[in-house]
């Protein structure tokens, strides 16, 4: 596709680019992941931060790869985890996807309260009586009801 544009001298955004190359593509299970990103900086492979180890051109490297959206998925992780984030993740996300990593800029520190759980007083459910007693009272109220609606007369 790179090529055929500069043919055309024809430039594209990067959102452009990246609509193109959604409609003509699809997911493979096979397929090797793609390099999104190689780190020149000496920097340690981390693979639970999405940094892995990578032989390019015959050297050592460190690359980032391109998440799949299909795959991506959110945690809310307990604000005062034992370990923090890397323990709730080897524990709870691992064992079930082993290639599984985050992105530390994408994390939102926050904290959810459940209204529920601390503001709903429950009220007790009324008896079998009582519901039967109120159905029975609508009863009498709505005969005859539907005769005077439709102008039948009541036999």
């Amino acid at each position: 596709m790179e090529a055929t544009l500069e043919k055309l001298d024809a430039k594209l955004t990067k959102a452009s680019k990246t609509a193109l190359y959604d409609a003509t593509s699809w997911r493979s299970e096979d397929a090797p992941p793609v390099v999104k990103k190689i780190h020149k900086k000496a920097e340690k492979p981390d693979p639970l931060r999405g940094l892995f180890s990578m032989t390019l051109n015959g050297k050592p490297a460190v690359v980032e790869y391109e998440a799949d959206k299909e795959l991506k998925d959110t945690e809310q992780i307990p604000l005062q985890e034992q370990g923090g984030i890397e323990a709730f993740l080897e524990r709870e996300v691992l064992p079930h996807a082993s290639d599984a990593w985050y992105q530390a800029d994408s994390i939102k520190i926050g904290y959810e309260v459940s209204f529920t759980r601390y503001f709903y007083k429950p009220q007790p459910m009324r008896s079998l009586e009582e519901i039967r007693a109120d159905i029975l009272a609508l009863e009498q109220e709505t005969e005859g009801l539907l005769n005077e609606i439709t102008g039948e007369v009541a036999k």
